[in-house]
């Protein structure tokens, strides 16, 4: 009996997870009031955020579930473990992917409209390494990716950033200059200053 193969997708889901474990463990020392490149929020905001979508939401995702009320209303930043408690989810979300049923069919994106799964997982995958991106920024500290990751981060943001852009989690585009690596592109093109620090 062979094992079914998962989308190449996962590979890069799995290496973000692990960069974003490294980045949340980096980050526990930071005041939650600091700055971030997302200057609507401090640094408490895009955390709850982050791990809320990214890791929860992931899980949700791949199980065809609501997230529940209690967890859209929880403040994950101020658990004293939060950097471990988001790995310990992102595990789960991990794992809840690995099953190839939850990659078969279409995800309810809200609102009664459908999305492809595979589209649906990019953007998480686009969210976990952009707003990664953004907290190790705020907490001085780089997210190290591999490069078939950025490559394909980078494909998701030509890909989605209007649809971003149009419920405002995109800001406007920079710009970008042949030879650049492709994670700076994907952050320029997402409407963020690689040289950003607090």
């Amino acid at each position: 009996m062979t094992t079914p193969t998962l989308p190449a997708l996962y590979t890069d889901l799995a290496d973000a997870a692990r960069a974003a474990t490294a980045v949340a463990r980096g980050a526990a020392a930071t005041p939650l009031d600091s700055p971030t490149p997302a200057t609507e929020w401090d640094l408490r905001t895009l955390v709850d955020h982050w791990v809320l979508y990214t890791s929860y939401g992931l899980e949700h995702r791949a199980r065809r579930a609501d997230l529940p009320e209690e967890l859209v209303a929880r403040d994950f930043a101020a658990e004293p473990d939060w950097p471990q408690r988001y790995a310990e989810q992102l595990d789960r979300a991990l794992a809840a992917w690995r099953e190839p049923a939850a990659w078969q069919g279409e995800v309810d994106f809200g609102g009664g409209s459908t999305m492809p799964v595979e589209a649906v997982v990019g953007m998480n995958l686009a969210e976990l390494v952009l707003h990664g991106w953004d907290v190790a920024a705020a907490t001085g500290q780089t997210i190290e990716i591999g490069d078939g990751t950025a490559r394909t981060v980078l494909g998701l943001v030509e890909q989605f950033a209007e649809m971003f852009r149009e419920y405002a989690g995109f800001a406007d585009p920079l710009p970008v200059e042949d030879g650049m690596p492709p994670l700076e592109r994907a952050l320029r093109l997402s409407g963020r200053d690689p040289l950003w620090r607090p």
